[in-house]
């Protein structure tokens, strides 16, 4: 009987993974992974119980912190807007999935991911709507062909009846969509920990100032709502910070140039095809449309991605991953924009 080592959060979708791959046959391994002092692995333990799943709950909580919540942070202090969970699931959770998977001699790795593995290649998944392919796109190629991922070509409405008709406590659990370690609200979380020093508001139209901010820490490029400044029937974005005169740009418009790139430098990208491919699709943000792009290979792990179409609001810092025919043919950070 082939073992899988899967991660088991305690939430519906890895719970649900878990009870496929015993029904398909193999022996279920759990690993949990404590990555914040205060995390709760009750619902984890309780599911795995009911089981009968052997479960490993090991603290990560220093390692986390190395390489997940001390990076975001600094990305925010140097004016990036970070996808932490991109970064973890490359230097964290898969990979210590993958470390695991070797010492307790297991033949896979699994999680809850919605998304295809075919022959050692990333596809999207059948639930387009839960498609995480964008958070998968760093996982380093050789994990691929030991990576289960049993939810694939089931909708998240399956996912939830299975819960439910196996009594799981987490059956009808809303689903989490904020960052894993910030427990309060955002905005509390970056207060607390950044420098919060107030600045001007300029219309990079105008040159002019039209209000103050709380700390540029607080902002996004593309951002329009929560900028508290009125005086105009346009939308406002964020379309530049200067983190050298604290001065946050705002332009007014849907279409405006100052919010419009045509390509980008990514960096530390991940090519998960065998073959350099040079014109597909990219999405700059989860669940973003597609747009067509072309791709310069500069370096070993460095691209240039064009869309002369031009795409708004790509901000560094964000993952730009990219697709052809519903395969993920990898990713990586969005270094630097390049208007037009």
């Amino acid at each position: 009987m082939k073992k899988v080592l899967i991660g088991m959060s305690g939430g519906v979708d890895s719970s649900v993974a878990a009870i496929l791959l015993q029904k398909e046959g193999y022996e279920v391994i759990g690993l949990t992974f404590k990555f914040t002092e205060d995390f709760d692995s009750s619902d984890a333990v309780n599911v795995c119980d009911k089981l009968n799943i052997k479960l490993h709950i090991i603290d990560y909580c220093e390692l986390f912190k190395e390489k997940i919540i001390t990076p975001f942070l600094n990305d925010y202090h140097r004016g990036i807007t970070p996808n932490p969970c991109v970064l973890c699931n490359k230097e964290v959770k898969i990979n210590l999935l993958y470390q695991k998977m070797l010492e307790l001699n297991c033949d896979y790795i699994a999680t809850g991911h919605y998304a295809k593995i075919i022959d050692g290649k990333l596809y999207v998944s059948e639930d387009i709507k839960k498609d995480q392919t964008y958070f998968l796109a760093q996982v380093p190629k050789h994990i691929l062909s030991k990576l289960l991922l049993p939810l694939e070509g089931i909708t998240k409405e399956k996912v939830r009846e299975i819960a439910r008709e196996n009594d799981l406590i987490n059956a009808n659990r809303k689903d989490s969509t904020d960052v894993c370690f910030i427990t309060s609200k955002f905005k509390d979380y970056m207060y607390k920990h950044m420098n919060n020093i107030p600045g001007d508001v300029i219309d990079i139209k105008t040159n002019k100032i039209i209000g103050k901010h709380q700390g540029l820490s607080n902002y996004t490029i593309g951002q329009r709502k929560g900028l508290n400044i009125g005086g105009t029937k346009d939308r406002i974005y964020v379309v530049k910070k200067d983190m050298e005169k604290n001065i946050l740009y705002i332009a007014s418009g849907n279409d405006n140039i100052y919010l419009n790139s045509t390509s980008c430098l990514v960096n530390n990208f991940n090519l998960l095809d065998d073959q350099k491919i040079t014109k597909a699709q990219a999405r700059f943000r989860y669940r973003q449309p597609l747009t067509d792009v072309e791709i310069e290979y500069i370096g070993s792990n460095e691209v240039i991605v064009k869309y002369p179409s031009g795409v708004n609001a790509v901000t560094p810092g964000q993952a730009c991953v990219i697709y052809l025919n519903n395969q993920c043919l990898g990713g990586g950070i969005i270094q630097q924009i390049i208007t037009k």
